[in-house]
């Protein structure tokens, strides 16, 4: 007789058990909160303007499809939540007067290069291979006007380096 008691409390607690992992499962489906969630996150993201970039570095050109950081919202978002780029990809940050600008990589998952820019396309500095999801600071060194963000490891595999030019028609220096 109390092994039929102790089978019941198991069945109990088992049917119980099933039923919360079902709800659970439930709410993560179709239009449960979780994806409610997701859908209002999704929305409140920026969209990006496309663009092209080209770094004249030694008598070289690269060129690099871009998406552009030229509003507040982009630019404080800029490749959060980002799993991958492809690798002729970036993004340029473009700000509306030259100041020094210190950017992170909070919610940032890509290791990426900065490269940062002055009035009329000059690379001031770079800052190589950062650290996904740091919260770290990465200071510009002084005023630029505009920030490249490139896959960690572009700068050093293509030679470019602080001097080289960044040539892009949302800075005005294509040509």
């Amino acid at each position: 007789m109390l092994e039929c008691r102790a089978g019941w409390g198991y069945i109990f607690f088992m049917k119980r058990l099933v039923t919360i992992v079902l709800i659970t499962i439930g709410f993560g489906l179709g239009d449960g909160p979780v994806n409610v969630l997701q859908a209002e996150a999704a929305s409140r993201l920026a969209v990006f303007g496309k663009g092209t970039v080209s770094i004249v570095s030694d008598d070289q050109s690269h060129k690099f499809r871009v998406d552009l950081a030229l509003t507040h919202q982009q630019q404080m978002q800029g490749l959060m939540f980002r799993r991958n780029m492809p690798a002729d990809a970036g993004m340029l940050f473009v700000y509306k007067q030259e100041a020094p600008i210190a950017m992170w990589m909070k919610n940032t998952y890509l290791p990426l290069d900065m490269l940062f820019i002055a009035p009329g396309g000059r690379i001031v500095k770079i800052a190589e291979r950062t650290v996904p999801l740091s919260e770290a600071t990465i200071a510009s060194g002084g005023a630029v006007i505009a920030v490249l963000e490139l896959n960690a490891g572009t700068a050093s595999r293509l030679g470019i380096k602080p001097g080289d030019v960044v040539k892009a028609a949302a800075l005005g220096t294509a040509r």
